[in-house]
This record gives structure tokens, C-alpha cells and sequence, in this order.
């Protein structure tokens, strides 16, 4: 007899249908695993053997196969532990076969029998209740799971309990989701003193999801005003919330299963790898870039983090994805990300005071700044300068305007840009928006236009940096209100696009 249960291999945020087969035949006692397995899959054998052993049952004395079928899949992870053990006490008669055949099965299991937390549930219970299928999970998942809505989740702490619910002696309550996180506050921009070119840059780069790099000597309130971002941003629409969460499921970062409605905000150190930051691995993980997914991706210090590093957000940054590339597997990841940078001027970061600065200068600042490439730097769509904080603008009272005004400034330009989205293939922001329907929308008005055709002409624009200072006037132009983009859009565009290097 060949039992059979259903689970599934992850790769990126494709849950790929796995059927495990379990075979008992006569001959010297042994039990193999095959089917292009790794090593945690491999030594779910032990697992599986002792934690059978918990529940008062021995492996009977025969040659014991586990197949893992398609066999040229990769299979990677511990989530194989529980459908292995459930074939195999359907392949000893201890549990009905048929009955499995009906569920999808992820989890861990410990020695003693419990049933552990795997990563990428989520992902199993969507993948369930697209084929019709049960799912059987950890219990500490069952939440995450019922987030999917569409299959009945079963979702068990131990082995043994499970058995009985399979055998009718005992059910198991089906979970229900888990309350949605709320946003939590952080600083307000009612706490930046001063900078109100870069507050309104800030501005900008939240109502169209635009990038932004800002300049300043150390101490100017780079930092903090991008971590005043969160603040501003509207919170995820359900279907991204659920974009997200898929994410940090797979990931394994999935606080209790609870769907976050915060957009992520991620703000990796400058010592960061190529893999950390857009995902790879001995497993494959998501990066940073695709935890920060829908939300920010705040680099600090960005000079400091190593060439090769940077050059690797070039891709992501203008396809939304990620692709890590194995020799047995390509895995893709979602990375639609708002990147905000911070740096300094210069290494001393006191470029343009002669008091502080450097006897380098300004010749260290070209060092300094060349560490980031044109290409990337072409991909930022605001770039501002942040001066130094005087102890006049310290001892002034806080600024009238804080983040719940400009958050709502913000929500009315998104609002504007979810109602055109339809129309034009589902562009969600005026970053995103391409061919036809940037042309549709973006186009300036006759002395807009002729501003930008000099302006690209003097400054040397790239097609991109064209591109990007239309997507920049058509958010300036939503924040103003105006039906069509003007010269006066197209102008404070132009003033955020990227300066000629220091000389």
C-alpha cells in the first residue's frame, strides 16, 4: 500500500503543490527519504521516528520509503516533518488514508511529538483553498492560516490530539484570524526644527511614493525625519496588507499571525550583505528590499554600505521585483519598495563650513559621494539638500504643522491616484506610473512642457530622469489639487532632480 499526503514546496511567494508517498515493503529495516531533498527535510526521519515513539508507536520492522514527488523540485525546510509522519501512520493503518487525501499538511515536529511553527502558512492556506483542500497546521499558526477564509483549518499542538480529531475521538476548535496590528505612532514632524524644504520633499515622496535621498551634515534631522515617513503614509488597503503579510510569512516574521494594516518600514545598517539586503542564502529568504515591500526601505548612511550592495537595488527598484538566481531554482520576490537615503556631504560631513570642514575639501566630497553610482542615483526622484540645525531654529517653538496634517494632505493625493489606478493598468502611484498612462496623465501643459524640454537639455536628463520628474510634477500637481500638470508642477519637479557632482 502507498499512502499519500499533500503539502507544498516554497519558492518566493509560490507555494508549488508536493505529494509525499509512503511505501512499507518487506525486507531490511530502513527508512530513506528521497526526492531532491535537503538536510532538514533529511533528517526529518529522527524527528518523525521519535516523535511517533512519543505517542506509544513503533516504526514496524520493514523498509520504509518517503517520496517526495515532483522528484527534480527542491525541497527545503522543516514544514515536511508532519506529512511525512502522517503518510507513514497512514501507511502503517494507525489513520485513514482517504481522509488525508481531503488536507494539505505543514508542520515541525519536536521529539516529544508537539507540533512546531513553520514558516509560510499563509501561503499553504491560500494554496489549500485554491485546490479545494483542508489545511492541518501548527496551532500556533491557526490564525495566521485563517486568514486565507476559504478552507476549514485544523490546527493542532501535537501529534497525538491531531490523531484523535482525524479519528473523530476528539475536534479541534477551527481558529479564527488573528485582530489586525494597528499602525503604531512614532515621532511627529512636529519634533524637526526647521528644514521645511526637506519636510516638504518628505511630503511629496509620501503622496506619490517617490524615492528620496537627503543630503545634510551630521545632526540636521535626516534620521528623524525618515522615521517620521510611517506617520504620514496612508495604512495598507487589504489586498496589500495581505501582499505584505504573504511576505513576512515567508519570511517567518509574522507576529502571531496578526495581518498588519502599517506599511513596513525597514532600516537595514550599513554593514549589511548583498543577500541580507535583497535576499538569498543557503535557503532562500526574502531581503530587505521585499520585507520592506509596499512600504520604506531607509537607508542611512548610504556611501558606507559596500558599492556592489547598492548596485544590486538598481533592478528591484525599477521592476518592483527581486530575482535571486540558483543553479537548481529561480526564486522571485515582490519589492515594490519607496526608498528613502540619507548621507553626508563628505566623509567629515562638514562640507561647505571652513570651520569644520576637512583641508580635503572639497576634493574629499567628490571621493566621498562617488561611492554611489549615477545609475542608482538616477533612480531617486528627490533629491534635497538638509542644512545644519542652528541654535536659532533649537530655541523656536514647534512647528504649527505636524504629521496628522500633512498625513492628511497625503491621503487626499493617494486617494486621487487610487481613483485614476483603474484606468490606467492598475498603477497604484504616480511612481509606478509608465508609457500610455504616465502620458496620460502626466503631460504638461505648453509652457510646462517647453520648461522641461530646456531643462532636460541643460541638465542632461537621462529618459528616466525625464520620466521621474513628470511622475514628481503629477504628485505636486495632486497636492496642489490641479486637474493638469503646469509649469509651475514641472518647475519644483525639476528643483528636486539630482546635482552635477562636487568639483
Amino acid at each position: 500500500m502507498i499512502a499519500t499526503v499533500q503539502t507544498v514546496a516554497f519558492l518566493g511567494l509560490e507555494a508549488r503543490a508536493v505529494e509525499v508517498q509512503c511505501q512499507l515493503v518487506a525486507g531490511l529495516p530502513n527508512f530513506i527519504v528521497v526526492g531532491l531533498a535537503d538536510k532538514a527535510v533529511a533528517e526529518s526521519r529522527e524527528r518523525v521516528r521519535n516523535a511517533i515513539a512519543a505517542i506509544g508507536l513503533t516504526l514496524p520492522p520493514k523498509r520504509i520509503t518517503v517520496n517526495l514527488s515532483p522528484a527534480d523540485l527542491p525541497k527545503e525546510g522543516s514544514h515536511y516533518d508532519l506529512p511525512i509522519a502522517l503518510a507513514l501512520l497512514a501507511a502503517m493503518g494507525v489513520t485513514d488514508a482517504e481522509g488525508l487525501a481531503e488536507h494539505l499538511v505543514v508542520g515541525e515536529l519536536g521529539l516529544d511529538g508537539r507540533i512546531a511553527p513553520v514558516p509560510g502558512v499563509l501561503l499553504a492556506a491560500i494554496s489549500a483553498a485554491e485546490r479545494d483542500l483542508a489545511l492541518i497546521c501548527p496551532a500556533a499558526q491557526g490564525a495566521e492560516a485563517a486568514w486565507a477564509g476559504r478552507s476549514a483549518v485544523t490546527a493542532a499542538p501535537d501529534l497525538l490530539t491531531l490523531l484523535n480529531h482525524l479519528k473523530g475521538n476528539g475536534r479541534i476548535a477551527l481558529p479564527e484570524p488573528a485582530t489586525a496590528e494597528t499602525p503604531v505612532g512614532g515621532p511627529d514632524l512636529r519634533q524637526v526644527r526647521g528644514q521645511e524644504t526637506a519636510k516638504r520633499a518628505l511630503e511629496i515622496a509620501a503622496a506619490g511614493g517617490h524615492n528620496l535621498l537627503m543630503a545634510g551634515p551630521p545632526g540636521s534631522g535626516k534620521s528623524l525625519m525618515a522615521s517620521c515617513l510611517p506617520g504620514i503614509l496612508p495604512p495598507l488597503t487589504p489586498a496589500e496588507a495581505l501582499e505584505v503579510s504573504m511576505v513576512a510569512s515567508v519570511a517567518g516574521t509574522l507576529n502571531g499571525g496578526r495581518i498588519t494594516q502599517a506599511r513596513p518600514y525597514r532600516a537595514p545598517h550599513h554593514s549589511a550583505s548583498m543577500a541580507a539586503l535583497v535576499g538569498g542564502g543557503l535557503r532562500v529568504k526574502p531581503g530587505e528590499v521585499s520585507l520592506a515591500h509596499l512600504g520604506v526601505l531607509f537607508l542611512d548612511e548610504l556611501p558606507e554600505f559596500q558599492r556592489a550592495v547598492l548596485d544590486s537595488l538598481r533592478q528591484p527598484l525599477e521592476t518592483g521585483t527581486v530575482s535571486v538566481a540558483r543553479a537548481n531554482a529561480h526564486v522571485t520576490f515582490p519589492a515594490r519598495v519607496q526608498l528613502i537615503a540619507a548621507m553626508n556631504p563628505c566623509r567629515c560631513g562638514h562640507l561647505g563650513d571652513p570651520s569644520l570642514a576637512c583641508t580635503r575639501a572639497p576634493r574629499c566630497a567628490a571621493d566621498y559621494q562617488a561611492k554611489v553610482s549615477g545609475p542608482l542615483l538616477d533612480r531617486i526622484d528627490l533629491h534635497v539638500d538638509v542644512a545644519a540645525v542652528s541654535a536659532a531654529d533649537l530655541v523656536l517653538p514647534p512647528a504649527a504643522e505636524g504629521s496628522a496634517d500633512v498625513a492628511a494632505r497625503v491621503a487626499a493625493a493617494r486617494a486621487v491616484q487610487t481613483g485614476r489606478s483603474a484606468a490606467l493598468d492598475g498603477a497604484r502611484t504616480n511612481a509606478e506610473l509608465e508609457g500610455s498612462a504616465l502620458d496620460a496623465v502626466a503631460t504638461p501643459d505648453e509652457p510646462g512642457r517647453l520648461l522641461l524640454a530646456d531643462a532636460a537639455a541643460a541638465m542632461k536628463l537621462s529618459a528616466r530622469g525625464y520620466t521621474r520628474v513628470l511622475r514628481v510634477a503629477r504628485t505636486i500637481a495632486d497636492l496642489a489639487g490641479a486637474e493638469s500638470v503646469g509649469r509651475v508642477h514641472v518647475a519644483e519637479a525639476l528643483s528636486y532632480r539630482r546635482r552635477p557632482p562636487v568639483n
